[in-house]
């Protein structure tokens, strides 16, 4: 739809008439991240089964046992070459605190000594997720280091490894693009109120400011993109990741040498950019329901748009991180050991049955490709300036399936 359907909130109307037509991009950071009245950064919004939305960390603790397997040989890798005290794992837009929580738990499990070189920072600008990951995380505080960071400050710490953005990219802010004309240049999606004597929220548009539009004429020419797609109808829309290689520089900056691990919701530039996705991929999530209507509920709903694979890896490389490789979340599980969990809830006694079949369905989930087993992994590197070059850190997400036996302590 191309307008909202339900009443605009006070402040939002207040705001537009001030400001006027507003880009896409700053409409979708008040309406998140803005601390008053936005719905990340009051803390509004909740993720998990009675929630907003699910995430992978949301179903329990399968998704962050099996992953901390990967964590652990990076840890491990990491101790042989870094020279620091302490190694760092970074949670980036932590959420509710589940996946910090039951990755740090698994890993001391597997090393109980861990507290002794690893700390763990969140890094989170909304203050009311703050309130909530304080509390989910107060046991473990008491283990091991655990402070709150922002990117900026961590940045030129010389701080050694692993970040984690699971979840994360998706949700920051995007332009959104139009084509008025066939055949005509793309233009800036905008964000208006109506002139009527109830004001809604109606798109509009504008000239594609020129940074933006070199941008992504270097990068279309860089990959092979054909923005917009020749057959493109008058309306077509499109998302452009404007925010991506700042956030992802953020992230370079913070580490000397480590790896940082994207998981998100991605597609390839032939999928995202096809002419049939007229309306791009942005959606939004309240309740449990997936909403198209992106206008309505503004602070109080969730907005998600894709990553483009190809624009993940050319962003990232232009900000000095090395790709170490890419595959869905389906096949990172699997080689993490999921096929064997699955196969020892079977010998389960009959008294944990219902257990059994609580953990069986969250397994599922996590590699159904229809839904959250077709996200994306995206393991880079970072690099130590001025010496030899590291070798490539190992990646078990993208071997063979392995026995959890295989991981030994530090």
């Amino acid at each position: 739809m191309d307008h909202a359907s339900v009443p605009v909130p006070e402040w939002l109307v207040r705001r537009l008439r001030q400001q006027g037509a507003v880009s896409f991009r700053r409409y979708m950071d008040w309406v998140l991240n803005d601390r008053e009245y936005g719905a990340y950064g009051t803390g509004r919004l909740r993720v998990g089964l009675h929630g907003d939305f699910v995430t992978s960390s949301s179903l329990g603790s399968s998704f962050a046992s099996l992953l901390a397997l990967q964590i652990q040989q990076w840890l491990q890798s990491l101790s042989t070459r870094s020279k620091v005290d302490r190694l760092s794992l970074i949670d980036v837009g932590p959420g509710e605190g589940d996946l910090a929580a039951n990755l740090v738990s698994t890993l001391l499990d597997y090393d109980p000594g861990l507290a002794e070189y690893v700390e763990l920072i969140l890094v989170e600008r909304n203050p009311g997720m703050v309130c909530r990951q304080r509390q989910r995380l107060k046991g473990l505080m008491e283990i091991l280091p655990v402070r709150w960071s922002s990117l900026k400050k961590l940045a030129g710490s010389a701080i050694e490894g692993i970040i984690i953005a699971h979840e994360l990219i998706d949700a920051l802010p995007v332009e959104r693009l139009v084509l008025r004309q066939v055949g005509k240049r793309l233009h800036r999606q905008t964000v208006m109120l109506s002139d009527t004597s109830k004001p809604f929220l109606r798109f509009g548009s504008s000239a594609l400011p020129n940074t933006i539009a070199r941008e992504i004429a270097s990068a279309c020419h860089r990959l092979g993109i054909c923005l917009p797609p020749s057959e493109a109808p008058a309306g077509w829309t499109t998302e452009w990741p404007a925010t991506q290689g700042d956030w992802l520089a953020e992230a370079s900056a913070v580490l000397h040498r480590g790896i940082l691990l994207i998981i998100d919701y991605a597609l390839e530039a032939k999928r995202f950019f096809q002419v049939h996705r007229a309306e791009g991929t942005l959606v939004g999530y309240r309740r449990q329901r997936m909403e198209t209507c992106i206008l309505d509920y503004p602070g109080e709903m969730d907005l998600t748009a894709h990553l483009c694979c190809e624009l993940v890896v050319d962003q990232s490389r232009q900000q000095g991180w090395t790709m170490l490789g890419q595959c869905r979340q389906g096949e990172a599980l699997l080689a993490l050991g999921l096929a064997q969990r699955l196969h020892k809830l079977q010998s389960l006694p009959p008294s944990q049955l219902a257990k059994a079949l609580e953990e069986r369905e969250a397994l599922l989930r996590l590699v159904d490709p229809t839904a959250l087993g077709d996200f994306r992994w995206f393991a880079l590197q970072k690099q130590p300036r001025g010496i030899a070059p590291d070798s490539p850190f190992p990646c078990y997400f993208m071997m063979q399936p392995f026995s959890e036996t295989s991981v030994g302590k530090s």
